[in-house]
């Protein structure tokens, strides 16, 4: 152990009082708006027509509006055609 080593004064720590954050209140933060957009959505997850396949739409809690689906309608309605195929969907023979 070394005899000679020196303690010295921590210097003071200050903390934000909660509720609150450097730049100002919370409620009117960036955080706390994206926080709140954030969970006014909700994911769904369903089973699409063919079997291991899924479809994942968020829904807008407020509205009951599908705000994004993946993957889109009309690639789910092109699947449900008999004559789909991977690669039909792209003419290179051009």
């Amino acid at each position: 152990m070394n005899n000679n080593a020196k303690i010295g004064p921590v210097p003071p720590v200050i903390v934000a009082t909660s509720g609150s954050t450097a730049s100002g209140d919370f409620n009117h933060s960036k955080a706390q708006q994206d926080a709140e957009r954030a969970s006014r959505y909700r994911l769904v997850i369903e089973e699409g027509s063919r079997e291991g396949s899924f479809i994942y739409k968020t829904l807008d809690r407020l509205t009951g509006e599908v705000v994004r689906q993946l993957p889109r309608e009309q690639v789910v309605a092109m699947k449900g055609q008999d004559d789909y195929a991977a690669g039909a969907v792209i003419d290179t023979s051009v």
